[in-house]
């Protein structure tokens, strides 16, 4: 019988291409992944929280945060095409081969550090009460309404992904999400059946689009820098 317990995953890899080095690249006074580990471990909801990474300095860092290093990550799992979830169930296989352990897992990605504790709580809360076999954290498209979308043809010619819906006005339309890597849940036989958290039945659990922050760019780390600056002088001036 599994025991009632939540493993936290944060796959966090040496390699990052578009900003080097990022996940321990200083961030508002600290490596960026150490907001991911701070909320995971604050949120009081894990039995374990683990850093799966190939890289020994990330390694360092999760460890003097208090996470996890139970084991290094392989190479085949730290390239640029593996699927994330893929990571997470790894990590899932070594440390409950039985499948006995943990009855939920959690990935967190390192790269929204806006997300914190209580969105952590909140985003089980839902996950336990739907009864869902996995559930995406989505933020909702504002300004940017998606229902707009179009692409642009190398002729320059413009041609609308949903030709009735663009003619519309905003407040007809219903509301559109986008996920992101803040907080993905499954139910652990679940994530070990589909090898993804993309399974029959995924619910969604909404986020705010500055908690939902997901950085790729330098821009990203612009906009991420100053939510976590008004965050702090939210809390006077707490890191």
């Amino acid at each position: 019988m599994t025991v009632d317990s939540n493993l936290a995953v944060i796959p966090a890899r040496g390699g990052s291409k578009r900003i080097p080095r990022k996940n321990v690249r200083d961030l508002g006074g600290r490596p960026m992944i150490a907001y991911t580990i701070v909320a995971a471990l604050e949120s009081g909801v894990f039995d374990r929280v683990v850093v799966s990474t190939e890289d020994e300095g990330i390694a360092e860092i999760a460890r003097s945060l208090g996470a996890e290093v139970p084991f290094r990550r392989g190479e085949d799992l730290a390239d640029d095409v593996t699927p994330v979830s893929q990571v997470t169930l790894d990590a899932l296989r070594r440390l409950d081969p039985e499948g006995t352990r943990h009855a939920r897992v959690c990935q967190l990605m390192a790269n929204c550090p806006v997300r914190d504790a209580a969105d952590v709580r909140a985003s089980l809360e839902q996950f336990k009460a739907s009864g869902a076999g996995s559930q995406l954290s989505v933020t909702r498209f504002a300004w940017q309404n998606a229902w707009w979308a179009m692409r642009r043809h190398e002729t320059l010619a413009l041609e609308p992904l949903f030709p009735r819906e663009i003619k519309m006005r905003s407040q007809d339309l219903p509301p559109l999400f986008c996920p992101t890597g803040a907080l993905w849940w499954a139910r652990s036989e679940v994530l070990r059946e589909f090898g993804t958290f993309y399974a029959p039945g995924v619910t969604g659990w909404e986020i705010s689009w500055q908690h939902a922050t997901d950085i790729d760019t330098e821009e990203d780390w612009a906009m991420a820098e100053l939510l976590l600056q008004m965050e702090r002088q939210g809390r006077g001036g707490q890191k």
